[in-house]
């Protein structure tokens, strides 16, 4: 990307609310809308206090992601929960229609205007994932997810990687694509078959929920060095 980009972040997973006319599917269900599998505990406040750094706006979801996970395609199997697998059809395209297009329309639309204009962007995903999952413990703090295939979004992790390793003193722990992989499904992947990778470039940000659980301090200090450490990668 020859000119400078702008910056937009998104939360797919930033909250556990369910509407009042599904709550019936998840009664006695207060600890599993607690934790993990319903959201991505500590993603929303990291985001917005990303966004309050960079000046950058932020798209957020609100609506839990065993409800329908905004950040997997129509078809997917994870798409909907357990909650919601058996519901009909018909009550799908209500959900799809309602609380999951919505989201992803709104990121789309931002991101069409301002390459429309003649900007590129940099688009990141703010997510955070279980240090243990399955009973593995995952050793990486920070994951940062691209498609190696896109140069743009190679060059910018690359960048981003070494300023989070010297501007951690090697307290972070900081892979790409992983504990994901970048082309999996996910809406930076769906994005990329929108927008030419010249113009377009889709991140997902990854934070292990140990950083996210500790003091308020130690949290303020993670964000001023992902937003310090990602404001010095666009830079080049």
């Amino acid at each position: 990307m020859a000119e400078a980009p702008v910056l937009l972040l998104s939360c797919e997973h930033a909250g556990n609310r369910i509407p009042p006319e599904y709550r019936p599917l998840f009664r006695n269900s207060r600890r599993l809308l607690a934790g993990h599998r319903a959201y991505d505990p500590g993603a929303l406040a990291c985001a917005r206090a990303l966004g309050r750094r960079l000046r950058a706006p932020l798209i957020a979801a609100a609506y839990s992601r065993l409800l329908i996970d905004l950040n997997r395609s129509p078809g997917h199997p994870a798409l909907f929960s357990t909650r919601t697998r058996q519901l009909p059809s018909a009550e799908k395209q209500r959900l799809l229609a309602r609380y999951y297009r919505p989201h992803r329309d709104r990121v789309e639309h931002w991101i069409r205007e301002r390459i429309a204009a003649g900007t590129p962007v940099v688009h990141v995903a703010v997510h955070s994932f279980t240090p243990v999952l399955n009973g593995a413990a995952r050793r990486v703090d920070i994951g940062l997810l691209y498609d190696p295939a896109r140069p743009g979004e190679a060059a910018l992790c690359r960048r981003w990687r070494a300023a989070l390793r010297d501007a951690g003193g090697g307290d972070f722990a900081v892979r790409r694509n992983h504990p994901y992989r970048g082309v999996s499904d996910g809406l930076t992947r769906h994005l990329r078959t929108r927008f030419p990778a010249a113009r377009y470039a889709g991140i997902e940000l990854e934070i292990n929920q140990k950083l996210l659980r500790r003091d308020a301090a130690a949290r303020r200090r993670l964000a001023a060095v992902l937003a310090h450490t990602l404001r010095e990668a666009l830079q080049g």
